[in-house]
This record gives C-alpha cells, structure tokens and sequence, in this order.
C-alpha cells in the first residue's frame, strides 16, 4: 500500500511535477544563463514573507538537493517592524514549508512611516542595507532577492511611462556600499502568474505589502496612485490583444541597438549620439581628403 505523502511532501512535489515547466525550469535556466551561483557561494535567500521569497527559498532547498555546485543558503528574515500577526504569519509558513530561517529585527517602519514623499523608495533601500549588512556579518557573498519576471517588465515600462528612461531590473549586480557582496535575482524569467497559480493549488497564503505605510493609506491597492499596479494592469489589457507583449519586453532589454538610441548613461555619464555622429563625420572628411590627394 503507497504511503500517504505529507502537506510539505505535496507542495515540494508540485514544485518538481505540476509546475516544473513554469517554476523549476526558469528557476535553473535564469542561473544558468545569467551565471548567479558560483562554487563556494555563501548565499543569504532573503525572505519577506510573501510568495515570491517563500517560493524562491523552496526553490533553492530543491536546487541543493540536486545541484553539483558547491554552495551554501542561509534564509534570512528580516522583520522591519511588521505587527504582530503579520510576524506570526511569516514563521508559520516557514514552519509548515520547512523553511529554518534565520531572523533578525530592524526598525525601518518607524523611521519610514513619517516620510511623506516616496516612502516605499526609501523603505526598500534601508531594507536592502540592512540584509547586505546581516547577510555580510553571516558569511555571505550573495543576496538573493525574489523579485520575478513579472517584476523587470512592470520595472522596464514604469521607467519609460512615469520616469522618462529606458531602464530595466538587471538579474545581479555588485553592491556598491557593501564590497565584495553581490545582488542575484533566480527568479528573473518567473512568471507571477505561475507564482500565483502554485500559492493557490496547495493552499498557501502569505503576506502581501505588510507595511505600515499601506495599512494607513491603500493607495498600493488603487491604480489611480499606485504606479505599478496601473502599470501591470497596463500590461494585462495589453496581453488581451497581444499576447507575447510581456516576452517582447524582456527580449528588447536583452538586445538593445545602440545604434538608434539618442541618448544613453554608462556608469554615470552621458553620452549623446551627437559625439558618435561628429566623429563619423570627421572619418568620412579624413577619408575624403584622403581620396582627393
């Protein structure tokens, strides 16, 4: 007679099963692709509490299970000042997930909650501080954050509607504050939908924005305020008539023809396409007078 399998045992197997064509396999083709784990990594998988780290720190129990890469994981919980259900909630999940999370407390609700202007800014540059800052004192080299695919297209056109530039979510980087100590993103090429739909088939509730800001003022949940939820609806009435829409997005940050852009900044300077179009000019004089001696 077959064993009846556990909550926990059902959820890790729809990970590989159900949903491994939309979760696992983007999980390993986005580190694969953009490079993100490298033997010897100590990687702190930083975990909100909501879908999107709590998948992602499943994912990587998974991906040690499996991989020939030596690494390491610590899950890394943050509680930036959440209520006191909302905490409760957290380490319920990580306990039905098996999730053994480390957490340390902050205070970034206090200090952000009387700032008037672009609270949410500044919230989630303190709480990136505060995980590099842990993160390093643990022996990492990496954080993994779980921002997804959804994320770097809704990103990409907020910057180009609301922000006047051409400007996308990179799958890692190098911290500029905290050397030695990098950013990674292994749920880059993740859709939210399929995030959703695996929260949903095996019963999971998780936090959503759980700030204090947005339990004062629900503009998160307003289009009419929340840039990012116009955009997304954006991109859902888009997908209507267009369905690749989200896919061309992604593949237009990943071949950019520099050759047709006005204007651009690498690493803080401007440059104009006027310098480039002057010095072809001058090439094609230097070749004229060339040709006429």
């Amino acid at each position: 007679m077959a064993r009846e399998l556990t909550r926990l045992q059902l959820i890790e197997r729809s990970i590989n099963k159900k949903f491994r064509d939309s979760l696992w396999n983007p999980f390993i083709a986005a580190i694969k692709r953009y490079e993100l784990i490298s033997p010897g990594d100590k990687i702190a998988v930083c975990i909100s509490g909501g879908k999107d780290s709590m998948l992602m720190a499943k994912l990587f129990q998974e991906l040690l299970r499996h991989t020939d890469i030596p690494f390491e994981a610590v899950y890394l919980v943050m509680d930036p000042g959440y209520k006191e259900e909302n905490r409760t909630l957290l380490l319920e999940n990580a306990h039905l997930l098996n999730i053994p999370v480390q957490v340390f407390d902050s205070n970034i609700f206090s200090v952000t909650a009387s700032v008037e202007k672009s609270p949410c800014y500044l919230c989630a540059r303190m709480r990136r501080g505060n995980l590099y800052a842990k993160a390093q004192e643990l022996g990492c080299n990496k954080i993994a954050l779980g921002h997804h695919f959804s994320d770097v297209i809704e990103t990409t056109l907020m910057g180009m509607l609301y922000g006047g530039q051409i400007q996308a979510m990179r799958p890692k980087l190098r911290s500029t504050n905290f050397p030695g100590m990098e950013l990674i993103r292994p749920m880059y090429c993740i859709h939210e939908d399929d995030i959703i739909a695996w929260a949903r088939y095996n019963d999971l509730h998780f936090l959503r924005c759980a700030c204090r800001f947005t339990e004062q003022n629900h503009s998160c949940e307003d289009p009419g305020t929340s840039k990012r939820l116009a955009t997304k609806l954006l991109i859902r009435q888009l997908k209507q008539e267009f369905p690749v829409v989200e896919t061309n997005i992604f593949h237009a940050i990943h071949d950019v023809n520099m050759d047709t852009l006005v204007g651009y900044s690498l690493k803080g300077e401007e440059v104009s396409f006027l310098e480039q179009y002057r010095r072809e000019a001058d090439l094609v004089e230097a070749n004229k007078e060339k040709y006429d001696s």
